[in-house]
């Protein structure tokens, strides 16, 4: 545990947070928050200027498949069974903005 990490340092950052916290929660989270603060202290005396930056451990390659264009339902068949078809489309209630 971080013996540097004082009761108050745990009320500045609730209170930074805008939370209220009992006595018996600020002595909880003061030890939480010494050990986050101590494996991050763990973390950053590791030796990593070799290693390269990534956003992920290992190497991702997408599997796509040949776009090929297949039979599909008939258009006016689904508009036809739509509560509501405009030009074409479905037709739904305007939810952002205001109407042109």
């Amino acid at each position: 545990m971080s013996a540097d990490l004082t009761r108050d340092d745990v009320i500045k950052v609730a209170a930074l947070a805008r939370l209220r916290l009992t006595d018996a929660e600020v002595d909880l989270f003061r030890d939480q928050l010494a050990a986050v603060l101590g494996h991050a202290d763990d973390l950053a005396s590791l030796g990593t200027d070799k290693v390269a930056p990534t956003a992920h451990p290992f190497a991702l390659a997408n599997v796509l498949r040949e776009d090929v264009i297949r039979p599909s339902v008939d258009r006016d068949i689904v508009l036809a069974a739509a509560p509501d078809a405009q030009d074409g489309r479905f037709g739904v209630p305007r939810i952002v903005g205001e109407a042109p």
